[in-house]
């Protein structure tokens, strides 16, 4: 009997020390795997006239869509205006939807889209008001749009998920894809000596070719963080007197980091992939930061 007893009580300790190993598997499983938003024209809310629709069925989650109605060889450009600050964007002439963020929190949008008439003259085609009030401040940027343009299929999100499968923490996961960027991406200067107005980066060219000018830098950096939930904004403003896109990050418990990436116990580095990339060492950073380069936001997408 005491036999039976001791026997049962060694099976019981197997099984708990069993459980316990499979608890610790499940908790060392990867943290962080990717979840992309994907915009819709839900058809739900739409604004248009013979030329133009805007599908403002999700304002709430940061974005509206809009579209010219048919084919054409002209230039097509869209305003989208609050509070004074004008953000202007190229539509596709191929009657396909772009997906526009609204990314200046909640209250009243206007949007005015023109069609080019002659030379840089532009007739207005169509204009709406519309009242956002957001979910939560930070969908406008976790959602893909025109200017960090993605899918659950693009090959940079499959490498986002690599390389932050081993990351502890949203800090850990930014670190490790910063540190991937600068250290893998070139600086392209032939293409920022040609590059034309209106160009949009397509991440996984730019993945593949490991090489791009600053826009592509951080559109690259931006689908890889928004693509495992890290609200990221591509942000063009001016560094110095140099017209230049970089990167603000949301971290929970510390808010939005500005410009900056990592606190080796005294202080913050920038986070500027392409300016990094392209000194290829903290020293040249914190050197132009010791310098005075201010980092001037104009715009947030």
């Amino acid at each position: 009997m005491k036999d039976t007893k001791k026997a049962i009580f060694i099976l019981m300790i197997i099984l708990v020390l069993l459980i316990t190993a499979c608890s610790s598997a499940n908790t060392s499983q990867k943290m962080f795997k990717t979840n992309v938003l994907t915009p819709v024209n839900s058809n739900k809310i739409v604004y248009q006239n013979s030329s133009v629709t805007i599908d403002a069925s999700n304002t709430s989650q940061g974005y509206i869509m809009v579209r010219f109605k048919s084919d054409t060889d002209k230039k097509i450009k869209v305003q989208i205006n609050k509070d004074g600050d004008t953000y202007t964007y190229d539509l596709p002439t191929d009657g396909s939807y772009s997906v526009l963020p609204l990314t200046q929190g909640d209250g009243v949008y206007k949007v005015k889209v023109f069609e080019n008439v002659v030379s840089s003259q532009y007739a207005l085609a169509y204009q709406k008001s519309i009242t956002v009030k957001l979910e939560n401040e930070y969908l406008p940027f976790l959602y893909p749009n025109q200017y960090v343009n993605f899918t659950k299929d693009s090959q940079t999100v499959k490498k986002a998920e690599e390389l932050a499968k081993d990351a502890k923490d949203e800090l850990e996961a930014v670190s490790t894809i910063y540190n991937y960027v600068i250290n893998n991406f070139k600086y392209d200067y032939d293409k920022a000596q040609t590059v034309k107005s209106g160009y949009l980066p397509d991440v996984d060219n730019i993945l593949k070719a490991k090489k791009g000018i600053c826009f592509d830098y951080t559109a690259v950096m931006c689908c890889m963080l928004r693509s495992l939930g890290i609200p990221t904004k591509l942000v063009i403003g001016y560094m110095g007197n140099i017209y230049h896109a970089w990167i603000s990050v949301y971290i929970k418990d510390i808010g939005w980091v500005n410009n900056i990436i990592e606190f080796d116990g005294k202080d913050w580095k920038i986070m500027d992939p392409t300016l990094d990339s392209t000194s290829n060492s903290d020293k040249e950073v914190i050197k132009k930061i010791n310098e005075g380069v201010n980092y001037k936001e104009k715009y947030a997408y």
